[in-house]
C-alpha cells in the first residue's frame, strides 16, 4: 500500500481478497432500524432533561449532575459489559435507563430521582458504547461485503444516524409545546400526561430496537454467565482503561473529546437560561432548540456524506470549531440582549451555528474513533463517553457559581485548544498508524 498515492490509505487497510465483490447483505436497514429507535427514546429523554431543572428546580439540577457523574464513572467499565453481553443486547438494556428516568418525573424526589439518575449513567454508558461500536461494525461489514471505501460507509452511516438523532431536539420540544401549559403564578400544567406520552414513545423505540440484527460472531459469544470469560474480562479491565490512554493518537483526541461534551452542557445549562430566556421568554427556549436540532440534523448528515478519511475529517471539524468559536466571540465581545426583531433574531442564529458544529463534532468523532480504533472500538467509544460526561458533569455543578462570561471564556480556550491538538495529531498520524503496524 503506497500512502503517497493515495492520502487515505494509512487509515482503511483493504486486502486484494476483500476488494472482490461478494454479494453481501446490506446493512442500510440495521441503520434505519437503529436511529429512529434512538430518535424515539432521546426526543422523549431529551426533552424532559431540558425541563428537569425548570420543573424539579435544585432536585433536577443536582439529579443531572448525579446522572453524569455516574456515566463517566461507569464509562470506564462500559467496553467490558458491552463485550461481554454483545452489542445489541447493551442497547436493549441501556433503554431501561432512559425509560426509569422519565418514568421517575412522575413522583420526583431525592429517593426515586437519585436511583434513577445512577441507573440511568450506567445504562447511558453502555447504550453508548455499544451505539459506537454496532455502527462501527456494520458499516466495515458492509463495506466489506459490497468492495467500497470503507471510511465512505462509516461516514455515512453515522451522517445517517446523527441526523436522524439529531431531530430529537425538534420533535420533542414541539410535543412539549403542545401538550405543556403555562397556568397561574409561574405554575406549569400537562406535566404528567406529557412524561405518560413519552413514555409510551421510548416504550416504541425499545420495541424498535429488539428488530436490529446482532453482529457477525456474537451468538459464539461466551455467555455472560461463564466464570471463565469473566474472570478474564475482570482481570483485564485495568489494561481495557488504561491502554487507549497510552497511545499518543487518543492523547490528541481527548480535549476534542471533552470539548464536544462541554459545548453541548453549555447549550443545555448556559445558553438557553442566560441568552434564549432574556431575549425570547421561557416560550422561546423550544423554539430555539428546535432550529438548534435542525440544524444539527441537516449538519449532520451533509457532513457524513462528505467524509471519506482523516483529510475531509480535519477540513469539516476546522470548520466546525471556527463556527463555534464566533459564537463564543461575539458573546464575549459584543452581544448585548436588544428589543424587536433582532433581540429574538440573533439567538436564534446562535442556536443554528451552535447546532451546526454539533452536528458536524457527532459524526466526525465518531468517524474518526471508528477509523483509527478498529481494533479496539469498545475502548475507543468508551473513551468518548467518559470524557463527554465528565465535562457535562463539571458544567452542572459549576453553572450556578461561575458567571456567563467566565463560562464563555472556557469555552473559547477549550475549542482553540482542541482544534490545535486535533490539528497535530491529522499531521501525525500517518506516521504513527505506519509504525503500529
Amino acid at each position: 500500500m503506497d500512502s503517497r498515492n493515495d492520502e487515505e490509505a494509512p487509515l482503511v487497510f483493504v486486502s486484494g481478497e476483500d476488494r472482490k465483490v461478494r454479494g453481501g447483505k446490506s446493512y442500510t436497514r440495521d441503520v434505519h432500524i437503529l436511529s429512529i429507535s434512538f430518535l424515539l427514546i432521546f426526543l422523549a429523554f431529551g426533552a424532559a432533561q431540558n425541563l428537569e431543572t425548570t420543573i424539579n428546580k435544585d432536585l433536577g439540577t443536582i439529579s443531572l449532575g448525579i446522572l453524569y457523574v455516574s456515566f463517566m464513572f461507569c464509562s470506564m467499565v462500559a467496553s467490558l459489559v458491552v463485550r461481554l453481553m454483545g452489542s445489541k443486547n447493551a442497547l436493549i438494556l441501556g433503554t431501561s435507563g432512559y425509560w426509569l428516568f422519565v418514568a421517575a418525573n412522575l413522583k420526583p424526589s431525592w429517593i426515586t430521582m437519585v436511583p434513577a439518575s445512577l441507573y440511568l449513567g450506567f445504562a447511558a454508558s453502555i447504550i453508548w458504547v455499544g451505539q459506537g461500536t454496532y455502527l462501527t461494525s456494520i458499516a466495515r461489514s458492509h463495506a466489506k461485503d459490497h468492495a467500497v471505501h470503507e471510511g465512505s460507509i462509516i461516514g455515512v452511516f453515522n451522517g445517517e444516524f446523527w441526523a436522524i438523532f439529531a431531530c430529537h431536539q425538534l420533535f420533542g420540544n414541539l410535543i412539549t409545546l403542545t401538550l405543556l401549559k403555562d397556568g397561574k403564578e409561574g405554575s406549569t400544567s400537562g406535566t404528567t400526561l406529557l412524561l405518560l406520552v413519552f413514555l409510551l414513545i421510548m416504550t416504541l423505540g425499545t420495541i424498535l430496537m429488539f428488530f436490529i440484527r446482532k453482529l457477525d460472531g456474537e451468538d459464539e459469544k461466551e455467555p455472560v454467565g461463564s466464570s471463565m470469560g469473566l474472570v478474564d474480562s475482570l482481570v483485564s479491565l485495568p489494561r481495557m482503561i488504561i491502554t487507549p490512554l497510552l497511545d499518543v493518537r487518543m492523547l490528541l483526541i481527548v480535549p476534542l473529546l471533552a470539548y464536544s461534551g462541554l459545548q453541548q452542557a453549555f447549550v443545555w445549562a448556559e445558553f438557553t437560561k442566560e441568552i434564549i430566556t432574556p431575549a425570547i421568554g421561557v416560550s422561546g427556549v423550544g423554539g430555539a432548540m428546535a432550529v438548534y436540532g435542525a440544524l444539527d440534523a441537516v449538519c449532520s448528515i451533509t457532513a457524513g456524506r462528505f467524509t471519506s478519511g482523516l483529510s475531509s475529517i480535519t477540513f469539516i471539524v476546522t470548520g466546525g470549531a471556527v463556527a463555534q468559536a464566533s459564537v463564543f466571540l461575539w458573546l464575549l465581545l459584543g452581544y448585548r440582549t436588544t428589543s424587536g426583531v433582532l433581540g429574538t433574531v440573533y439567538p436564534l442564529i446562535m442556536a443554528a451555528v451552535l447546532g451546526i458544529g454539533d452536528g458536524i463534532l457527532n459524526t466526525q468523532i465518531s468517524a474518526l474513533l471508528a477509523l483509527l480504533f478498529k481494533h479496539d472500538t469498545e475502548g475507543a467509544f468508551a473513551q468518548l463517553k467518559v470524557w463527554q460526561s465528565a465535562s457535562i458533569a463539571v458544567v452542572f455543578f459549576l453553572s450556578p457559581y461561575i458567571s456567563l462570561q467566565a463560562m464563555v471564556i472556557v469555552m473559547l480556550v477549550m475549542v482553540c485548544v482542541s482544534l490545535l491538538s486535533f490539528l497535530v495529531l491529522a499531521l501525525k498520524v500517518e506516521s504513527v498508524f505506519t509504525r503500529d503496524e
